[in-house]
């Protein structure tokens, strides 16, 4: 894989970077022994060499978030991730690009907002009160604002579990606040296979990802984390804990022969960061703990969210 110096990071020493570029918390031993949920495989079940969410499902894969100096990924990776699943669950019908704003500001409950949070704090959050679009309430916490900023969205339910927006959306400009929900996470087993599976079947799924000094200067090719701090002292070989949206697949002839095979993510660091926003990782090998934790969901999606014939 090659490596570029990005101007986004200019400034920024390592410490900066782990601080204000990532922002999940790893989950908790509770949520790490959560059941994992197995597909229906049969052994010999043959999967295809390459997938991508985005060619399966057209225009139902949202592109990559940007979320500055917010160390809020678990809201961007969330939110990414129920954007992608509402739109294929609802065969189109419903394609938002849902609101990390509205999750960095209103979910606070044992969250820290810009300055990190828990991805099962976030799904409960998504399950129980449910999330507005970008439009209606547009990403503001970037790193120059004071503290938190107060939660512009407040809803009540209408029953059956469903809610509906009780303020307008904080952009003016905006006026479809109709509030997105999603069923409760389920975590996949950290089979390879299974997680093709799901993924194909079932759309994007969310992985945690211990980020390493190189990883901020991926530019392109297959990352495998590569100590280039060996030698350096414990300043350069700090990592902290990342998500991100797993989008597909696909492997690739080395040089020497070898076939190295690779997931393809969406990160949340802008499109002009990566492969367009994307990065590729080593597959099957859990490399940098990408298949130590991967959670899939359900948009919750009822007959009147579709359209009638």
């Amino acid at each position: 894989w090659r490596a570029t110096n990005y101007s986004q990071f200019w400034g920024m020493t390592l410490e900066d970077g782990i601080r204000h570029r990532l922002g999940t918390f790893r989950p908790s031993p509770t949520v790490m022994n959560m059941n994992e949920m197995h597909m229906n495989m049969d052994s010999n079940e043959v999967l295809p060499r390459h997938f991508d969410a985005a060619a399966k499902w057209p225009g139902m894969i949202h592109g990559p978030l940007d979320q500055g100096n917010c160390a809020g990924s678990w809201a961007f990776s969330t939110a990414a991730v129920a954007s992608d699943r509402i739109s294929i669950h609802s065969m189109g019908h419903m394609t938002p690009a849902l609101s990390p704003q509205n999750l960095l500001s209103c979910d606070t409950r044992n969250q820290r907002g810009c300055s990190g949070g828990r991805l099962d704090g976030a799904w409960w959050y998504l399950r129980r009160r449910g999330v507005v679009t970008d439009e209606c309430y547009p990403f503001t916490s970037q790193a120059s604002e004071p503290g938190p900023q107060p939660c512009m969205m407040h809803s009540r339910s209408t029953g059956r579990g469903k809610r509906q927006a009780t303020a307008r959306c904080p952009n003016p400009r905006a006026h479809a606040n109709d509030i997105y929900q999603s069923t409760p996470p389920y975590r996949l087993s950290s089979s390879e296979k299974e997680i093709m599976k799901e993924l194909m079947e079932n759309g994007p799924v969310q992985a945690i990802l211990e980020v390493h000094e190189d990883f901020f200067m991926y530019k392109s090719g297959i990352y495998r984390h590569t100590p280039v701090a060996e030698g350096k002292g414990p300043k350069h070989q700090r990592h902290g804990t990342h998500s991100v949206k797993i989008t597909g697949w696909g492997e690739e002839q080395l040089p020497d022969g070898r076939t190295q095979k690779y997931w393809t993510a969406a990160n949340s660091w802008g499109t002009s960061w990566g492969e367009d926003g994307h990065f590729r990782i080593a597959r099957g090998v859990n490399e940098c703990e990408v298949e130590t934790f991967v959670v899939g969901v359900w948009g919750r999606v009822s007959m009147e969210d579709m359209p009638h014939k």
